[in-house]
């Protein structure tokens, strides 16, 4: 059984734009010669192509069911807008952020408990997942491939100057004094990109925000500050001093490159180390397809302690008491083999959710297995924080002048602005 929630969710109807009307027109009636059509909401643009050979596949083996696959580019605003018009697509694909995790919280989508394909999933991957949000204790998705929030580092150079990967703060500390000393930069810093800072905000904060700490500052609500029992103020200035002790190994300049940059950079040996994730790995390799990489955690203080940060990239769910459930549980049952899950994860350089399923051979994939084998895993922190905060400047601005205090104490006033805004929502 979860414990009880406390979160803050907006109707729905108060978002709604107007979608696409092809989007729209894919939930048409089934046609009279017995093929039942679904309309199938996809989000991943990149994932066109894969999801069309998925298809046909399925489509192969079940000659009674027609997939239409509808991808859309803005796919939270759309999402909203079909569940407004109760237009509900017959089988939904989301990344599992905030957004998913108001949705859920509303009782819109499909509730997959006792669902078999439960029980070959991580454990972890679904608890990321609940920890976004749900419909009391329901299931509203189910987590299909996992990415990777790490610092990539150049395995090349670290085996050149003999050193081991860091499993503690201080060892991590350590190997970037000794790349200084070497004469090789140890990070590449690119905040001309606002974002990129928030890589390494979510994976250091996420230690001191373990356990309920989220319902916690739910709970406190408007009244989140220097004197509550939890906040930004009270239980990040550790994880914020030392976002701003890696920021002092970056290069002259840091401030003016782009996330461009740093994987082009990184790509031809520039820096031996870069705060970002699994997905800056192909761009990283369309520049030097030769290069060695792998991903270690944000260390802890304790070696074997470390958790690396994952979201679910890909979450599949469909709506709550669908008219083609039956079909849509039959498409959803076989994306989720291990051999389609595993061509799809290996394309999108994703880690699959299902246990036992075999990661591709690409170095920095293996490289955060274990983690994920182990269930060290635990998901974005910026998930759990409103849209309406402005994080990703407020963690900029206080890269450029580290003020931590300044940072914390506007994060948590946000915090009890947007609180006192929302409606509260409890679960039971």
């Amino acid at each position: 059984m979860r414990t009880t929630h406390r979160r803050w969710i907006r109707p729905l109807a108060v978002v709604a734009v107007a979608a696409t009307a092809a989007v729209l027109g894919g939930c048409a009636q089934n046609p009279s010669d017995g093929v039942t059509t679904l309309n199938f909401f996809q989000f991943k643009g990149e994932a066109l192509e894969d999801f069309n050979e998925i298809i046909a596949d399925f489509e192969a083996e079940n000659p009674d069911i027609d997939v239409v696959q509808n991808q859309v580019a803005d796919a939270d605003t759309v999402i909203r807008t079909l569940l407004v018009k109760d237009r509900v697509p017959d089988v939904i694909t989301l990344n599992a952020n905030g957004n998913f995790g108001r949705l859920a919280q509303a009782g819109v989508f499909h509730d997959f408990t006792g669902d078999p394909i439960l029980e070959t999933i991580n454990p972890a991957v679904q608890e990321i997942l609940a920890d976004l949000g749900t419909y009391g204790d329901e299931v509203n998705g189910l987590g299909y491939v996992n990415n990777a929030n790490g610092i990539i580092y150049n395995q090349d150079i670290f085996e050149e100057q003999g050193l081991a990967v860091p499993e503690t703060w201080d060892e991590l500390i350590a190997v970037c004094d000794a790349l200084v000393d070497a004469g090789i930069q140890p990070f590449y810093g690119t905040l001309a990109d606002s974002w990129t800072g928030i890589p390494s905000w979510n994976a250091l904060g996420a230690y001191p925000s373990q356990g309920d700490f989220w319902d916690r500052m739910r709970a406190e609500g408007e009244n989140v500050g220097p004197d509550s029992e939890v906040s930004f103020q009270k239980d990040f200035p550790e994880a914020m001093e030392r976002q701003y002790q890696l920021y002092s190994y970056m290069q002259d300049g840091y401030r003016g490159k782009t996330y461009d940059d740093g994987n082009a950079a990184f790509a031809n040996g520039e820096s031996a180390m870069l705060l970002q994730g699994i997905w800056a790995t192909n761009p990283i390799k369309q520049v030097n397809p030769d290069i060695r990489m792998g991903i270690f955690p944000y260390p802890t203080d304790e070696a074997g302690e470390s958790l690396l940060v994952s979201g679910v990239d890909v979450v599949f769910t469909m709506g709550k008491n669908g008219a083609k459930e039956e079909a849509a549980q039959r498409f959803i049952d076989y994306v989720f083999q291990p051999e389609v899950i595993e061509a799809f994860a290996a394309s999108q350089n994703m880690v699959p959710s299902v246990e036992g399923a075999k990661l591709s051979d690409d170095p920095a994939l293996q490289s955060v297995r274990p983690y994920f084998e182990e269930q060290r895993i635990t998901g974005f922190i910026d998930h759990q924080i409103p849209p309406a905060i402005p994080l990703v400047p407020t963690d900029q601005q206080f890269l450029f002048d580290g003020d931590a205090e300044t940072a914390l104490k506007t994060l948590d006033s946000e915090w009890a602005k947007v609180a006192a805004r929302t409606i509260p929502v409890t679960e039971e």
